[in-house]
Order: C-alpha cells, then structure tokens, then sequence
C-alpha cells in the first residue's frame, strides 16, 4: 500500500505564493493590453441635451466623446468645424501630436489620414476651402476639454484642431475655441502618446465624428 505524502507547510505556502503570482502576472498583462477598462461609455440620458445641432460625437479607440460646439463664440470657425464633420473627412484623421496629460490634436485633411500619414509632412496640410481669421476671446476660459483650432500664425486656421486634456489658461485669448467636451475626457487620455517627441508613431485616431443631429 501506498502512503500518501503530505505536503510541509512552507510547500503548501510557496504553492500559494506561485498561484498568486501566475494571477497578478496575468492580471496585470491585462491591464496594461486593454488600457480602455475603466473609461466609463457613453450614455446619452445622463446628457442633458440642450441644441443637437450643436452637439458632435467623436468615436475614438476608448470610446465615445461629446462635444458641444460654441458658434455663438466663434461662427466662422464652429460653421468650417461643422463642415468637415458632416462632410466626414474628420473621419479616420490620425492624433499625430500628443501631450501627454495636456493635449491631443488632429485633423489634418492633406498629410495626416491614419491609412496614409505622410511623418514627413503631417501638420502642414490644410483643406482646400482656405485660412479662416482667428476669432479670439479674452472671455473664454481655456479649461479642461476645450477644443480650439490649431494654426501657426495668427489668421492661418484651416482644418486642425486640438483638445487640451488640463486647463490652460495662456490659451486664453490666443486661439480660436470651437467647443468643448461635455463627455469622454478620460478616452481622450487614453489615446496613444508619442516615446520620445510630441509626434506619435502609429497614431491612434478619429473613428468617427458626426453631429447628433444626424
């Protein structure tokens, strides 16, 4: 007859020890692939829906974002912002630039499309409707989820754009703010940042971006 063996109890502890490892490991390989876990998705009752013809959503890789667009503030800039999205050409545009924990940006219609992103010259193409005058206001507070037009130059501001992810307040008065996110922060800092320089590799981009009207 056979005697069964029984285990020490420093074998029983190193046995529970490893499991507990093999866990954690797996648990934290989890995480770290699936970095949209905790970002809550979007709910359209929990908005309060004031002008849907002022409302826009953006689908990004982590989920959805709302933005509530201001023309009263800038009309020439939110009517051209309008534009590209019912047009979807803001569709598949790449996040090139990323600050982490400040900012995101994209929308360049020429040089910036996540299938065929030129790294050489992304950031310098426009659209082909021409410089819109910057609309500025000392008013406007850059806070957390401000979306404002890109440019270089004053007057230069075509088609890019750029969401500030923490408040700024030297923005104010310096570019033009088309809206602001009402929902989907925390996905908009998810988004893919770059190693070692504002420009990323293999960007993350736009899905989708329609008005809620439509």
């Amino acid at each position: 007859m056979i005697k069964k063996i029984k285990s020490s109890l420093s074998e029983k502890i190193l046995f529970i020890f490893l499991i507990s490892l093999a866990v954690f490991t797996f648990g934290s390989f989890y995480l770290i692939k699936n970095k949209c876990l905790f970002v809550k998705q979007l709910d359209l009752d929990e908005i309060t829906i004031n002008d849907p013809q002022n409302l826009a959503i953006m689908d990004v890789e982590c989920g959805k974002v709302v933005i509530e667009l201001y023309p009263q503030v800038s009309p020439k800039s939110v009517e051209r912002f309008k534009y590209f999205i019912n047009s979807g050409l803001y569709n598949n545009s790449a996040f090139y630039r990323v600050i982490e924990n400040t900012l995101v940006q994209a929308g360049d219609l020429e040089f910036g499309y996540h299938d065929n992103i030129n790294y050489f010259k992304v950031g310098s193409g426009g659209s082909k409707l021409g410089k819109l005058k910057s609309e500025l206001s000392n008013d406007y507070e850059f806070k957390a989820g401000t979306v404002a037009m890109a440019r270089g130059e004053f007057d230069t501001e075509d088609s890019e754009f750029f969401i500030i992810l923490k408040d700024i307040p030297l923005y104010q008065g310096e570019y033009t703010p088309v809206g602001k996110v009402i929902f989907g922060l925390n996905a908009l800092k998810k988004i893919k940042v770059g190693n070692k320089t504002d420009y990323v590799l293999r960007p993350d981009y736009i899905k989708e971006f329609q008005l809620l009207e439509n």
